[in-house]
């Protein structure tokens, strides 16, 4: 719970001090900032769960390159159980060089994920990308690329392993804006080891969001993950507000 009330408090700060934004980066802004506040609750007479997931975003954008992070933490307990404490870092960078519709990207993340059995996870990669929509309310890129994953996890209540595997990181981004009110974003993952055809990674993450005001927004977002090799899996959905500052 003391999770969920920093993020709103941080949610206020931001609120009193934004200002009008636009909807994306253009020639004169080059930082971003998001926050993402969101959780589920549900109580009957014989039990009670919660799910709080705080997602902050920033980013830096130059001519030719570009800057990203997104930090999250997800906090889920069922009848006084602790089903989820998962933290997450992302960050990357995009070099659009070459060709147009093309751009190189690097990856470091740092992954801890109680309800997959990931201990402590590090990827750090480099790869391609290709756009084949980029419209300032549509956009469509697929990726591809080599992921280095060093990982300790519990592969059950008993056994913990600590290994190392070269991935290949295969990711579909989309991002719809339907006349700057309704947003729908997705992302979605498959990593591969390059050595165990059995041992893959899914991620999948895909919202919808109101805007209410041009940095404001309700949004709803479902997430799945699978990770074949400690044999879990979760699915969840949540929904909250999200602010976004361009600047």
């Amino acid at each position: 719970m003391r999770h969920c009330i920093q993020g709103y408090i941080f949610f206020i700060f931001t609120l009193l001090f934004c200002d009008e934004v636009n909807a994306q980066y253009n020639d004169t802004t080059f930082h971003y900032v998001g926050l993402i506040s969101s959780g589920s609750y549900n109580k009957t007479n014989s039990s009670t769960a919660y799910l709080l997931n705080n997602v902050l975003k920033m980013g830096i954008r130059k001519k030719d390159i570009a800057l990203n992070s997104t930090n999250s933490f997800l906090y889920g307990d069922q009848n006084k159980k602790l089903t989820n404490k998962d933290f997450s870092s992302v960050w990357d960078f995009n070099l659009y060089k070459t060709f147009p519709q093309f751009y190189y990207w690097g990856l470091f993340a740092y992954n801890v994920n109680y309800s997959l059995r990931i201990n402590n996870q590090l990827l750090t990669g480099i790869g391609i990308a290709y756009k084949f929509i980029d419209q300032p309310t549509r956009q469509i890129n697929v990726s591809n690329g080599i992921l280095y994953d060093y990982s300790d996890i519990n592969l059950n209540d008993s056994t913990r392993e600590i290994y190392s595997t070269p991935r290949n990181s295969l990711r579909l981004q989309i991002k719809w804006d339907i006349k700057n009110l309704l947003v729908f974003r997705g992302n979605a993952f498959l990593q591969n080891s390059l050595q165990d055809a059995s041992d893959y990674i899914v991620k999948t993450d895909v919202s919808f969001s109101i805007k209410i005001k041009k940095w404001l927004s309700l949004t709803s977002a479902l997430t799945y993950n699978q990770m074949t090799r400690t044999k879990k899996e979760n699915l969840f959905v949540t929904y909250g507000l999200n602010i976004e500052k361009y600047f």
